[in-house]
């Protein structure tokens, strides 16, 4: 005869998450890619590296030399069944800066879905509604409907604000809830 714990499966039930990344000093940062503005001939430069702590920790420089102006770092992943959610959270410690958090249902779709963050400088929890994150491409909003994908295979964020400026977002968790 099994023994379950039906307090611990109504919990699971009522928090149904999903962890993209928990990050901790044996975090492995394989799978993470950074795309800068080189792609287009510009200079910007980043990075995505593991702090003494145990946080992701994606910073750099921007560059607007050579129509240069953003960095990217982005996690491709097995495809995710989302169905089930409809929000992500993320923890995270950012520089008083505006970020992109952007998704896609599938990896090679030419466009993202956006969501704009703005940092505070201190350690933050931001919930990001899937609905309200827009589509776009190269900075341009797309004049389709928001994300309402069933799937995700891919998440970035991205910082270009059209200004020369350093940057260090530290990242301690990204759950779908």
């Amino acid at each position: 005869m099994y023994y379950y714990n039906y307090t611990l499966i109504f919990l699971l039930i009522l928090t149904k998450t999903h962890v993209l990344a928990d990050f901790s000093k044996d975090s492995s940062l394989s799978n993470w890619k950074i795309v800068n503005d080189g792609v287009m001939g510009g200079l910007s430069k980043s990075k995505i590296d593991l702090t003494k702590e145990g946080y992701a920790r994606f910073k750099g420089s921007i560059s607007l030399d050579n129509n240069g102006g953003f960095a990217m770092v982005q996690y491709t992943f097995d495809e995710i069944n989302i169905k089930p959610f409809n929000r992500l959270k993320i923890i995270l410690k950012g520089d008083t800066k505006s970020y992109q958090f952007r998704i896609k249902s599938k990896k090679e779709e030419y466009y993202a879905y956006v969501y704009p963050i703005q940092t505070s400088g201190k350690w933050e929890s931001i919930e990001i509604n899937l609905s309200e994150m827009y589509p776009a491409f190269r900075g341009r909003k797309l004049n389709i409907p928001n994300f309402s994908e069933p799937t995700l295979e891919q998440f970035s964020i991205l910082i270009g604000n059209k200004k020369k400026e350093d940057f260090e977002l530290q990242i301690d968790k990204i759950v779908l809830e």
